[in-house]
């Protein structure tokens, strides 16, 4: 079996450790010195050599050579041995999978024996923060004061999670990420080593995929030199999952050219054909910042192949720089969204309803203008403007034989009281009702009209996705524990530009020519 690229290429020596000069120059001090501590805490994120220095220092206060500076030597019986997984008195403990208290009452009865081969016993603890509680204390004595032959290395990559009792019983070391162009220096050391073809952008990309992870790193490359291809960025992309599909190629022109219709066709043609939607708005969350990066004149950072560059300079022209980052914000909610949805086209589907609707100066949610309390208008009384290229036009009076609007009923609770409470609605909702709480996340305008609830949404999808009677239902129980009152919901398309005034009828003329583009220019 072929040994895994991480595995072969872990460094045997110290100056072999890439971007922990800091936690490396301490350790060999410490050895040189005579003065290693009775226990560690390595912390830091996966892959950034955690457990490699922890092996490192077990091999360097076990090493025979009589010259501690040189320790370790990679030479003797000790190094050997350690190298090659036989070293008796070297032992890993997961504590993923060892973390009862009974085990860690194992490890303190056996820990008392004298080593087997070298000096020290040395115990390294990989991901210690899942340790059960009663598990910390019983290793706290332990700790304190082991035995003069035994050594604890703790690593972990979520220190927040060790107690305070813990870490003061223990000399921490920070492991930072590393590099990027130390690990692109280290992909090129191995890519020669192992006579591979690679393209120095394909290195690129995969060490800033591993995120500062060298291991994570080192894994990508064994995993694209398994192909048996030359190492290209377009293999990059697309076996890492990074490549821009056509899929998000389209769906930006379709939000270019504000067409929702052709966007959802697209969404639904991908997902129809196998596609992840997670995976999918990660890909379009790339390429969005991709345009941001264009737009800052860093167009150099933008891992893609020279014809989709060529594009992406185009779509950022169509873009200004706060509608590309309020649509990265858009589809980075809609891809944590898609975890626990029940159907996965929909935070797509109201991400791309969002990114079409125009930003407006007011709040997300906004209550709807209390209506005057003495007098009321006529729909017909109302100026309104049908679209940017539609002169305006003024209704002089009602039609023939068509009745005055009614006054408006008082309302059951005032709207700004349900905006008050909007977002503990939504937190009152059970976790298998994400999608509901999504839309109501949506609602761009709320209104109450006598026992009636009103809410706007930017387009016909969301008012479809909201009128179903299961939702409608759970929404109205949540508003009614909260708010003590019972309110029929009724879902309607708001206008990006302005809102329908709450004296006007929802269904008439008036509230049409909103909804289709139209905007209150002027109230008589």
């Amino acid at each position: 079996m072929t040994q895994a690229l991480y595995r072969k290429y872990r460094p045997k020596q110290w100056d072999s450790v890439i971007g922990q000069d800091h936690v490396v120059q301490t350790l060999m001090n410490a050895v040189k010195a005579d003065r290693v501590a009775h226990a560690y805490l390595f912390a830091g994120s996966r892959g950034t050599g955690k457990t490699t220095v922890a092996r490192l220092l077990a091999k360097a206060v076990n090493c025979l050579n009589e010259d501690a500076s040189k320790r370790p030597c990679n030479e003797c019986e000790h190094c050997k041995a350690v190298n090659e997984n036989r070293f008796m008195d070297l032992i890993e403990i997961d504590a993923a999978s060892n973390t009862s208290v009974d085990d860690v009452r194992d490890l303190r009865d056996k820990i008392n024996f004298a080593p087997t081969q070298g000096k020290y016993k040395v115990y390294i603890i990989d991901e210690v923060h899942m340790l059960s509680t009663q598990a910390f204390n019983a290793l706290l004595k332990t700790l304190e004061e082991p035995p003069p032959h035994a050594i604890f290395v703790l690593a972990t990559t979520e220190i927040h999670k060790i107690p305070a009792t813990v870490l003061s019983r223990c000399q921490r070391h920070e492991f930072r990420r590393v590099p990027v162009d130390e690990i692109v220096a280290n992909l090129k050391h191995i890519v020669a080593e192992e006579k591979l073809q690679a393209d120095d952008e394909a290195l690129t990309l995969i060490a800033r995929q591993s995120a500062g992870g060298m291991r994570d790193a080192q894994s990508l490359l064994d995993q694209l030199a398994s192909t048996g291809a030359k190492i290209t960025l377009a293999l990059a992309q697309q076996v890492l999952g990074t490549a821009t599909s056509q899929t998000v190629l389209d769906l930006v022109v379709s939000i270019i050219e504000g067409q929702p219709a052709r966007g959802l066709e697209i969404i639904h043609r991908a997902l129809d054909s196998g596609a992840d939607p997670r995976t999918l708005a990660r890909q379009i969350v790339e390429y969005l910042r991709g345009l941001m990066l264009i737009q800052m004149g860093n167009i150099e950072q933008v891992e893609a192949t020279r014809e989709v560059k060529a594009q992406m300079e185009a779509h950022a022209k169509a873009f200004s720089p706060a509608e590309v980052l309020r649509m990265m914000k858009i589809f980075n909610n809609a891809a944590v969204e898609l975890r626990g949805g029940w159907q996965p086209s929909l935070s797509l589907e109201l991400a791309l309803a969002e990114s079409l609707e125009a930003p407006s100066d007011s709040a997300p949610v906004a209550a709807a203008a209390p209506a005057p309390a003495k007098k009321t208008q006529p729909a017909s009384d109302i100026l309104f403007q049908m679209g940017k290229s539609q002169p305006e036009e003024k209704s002089a009076s009602s039609p023939q034989g068509t009745p005055p609007a009614p006054k408006s009923e008082s309302p059951a609770v005032s709207a700004n009281q349900v905006v008050k409470v909007w977002k503990q609605i939504q937190a009152s909702l059970p976790k298998s009702q994400a999608n509901l709480s999504a839309l109501l996340n949506s609602v761009k305008m709320i209104d109450v009209q006598g026992s009636t609830l009103v809410l706007g949404f930017a387009s016909d999808v969301l008012v479809e996705k909201m009128n179903k009677p299961d939702q409608i239902e759970t929404a109205q129980k949540a508003i009614q524990d909260l708010l003590g009152v019972k309110l029929s919901i009724r879902c309607i398309v708001t206008n990006a530009k302005g809102k329908t005034p709450a004296n006007v009828s929802q269904d008439g003329m008036v509230a049409a020519a909103i909804q289709h583009g139209g905007e209150v220019v002027d109230v008589d």
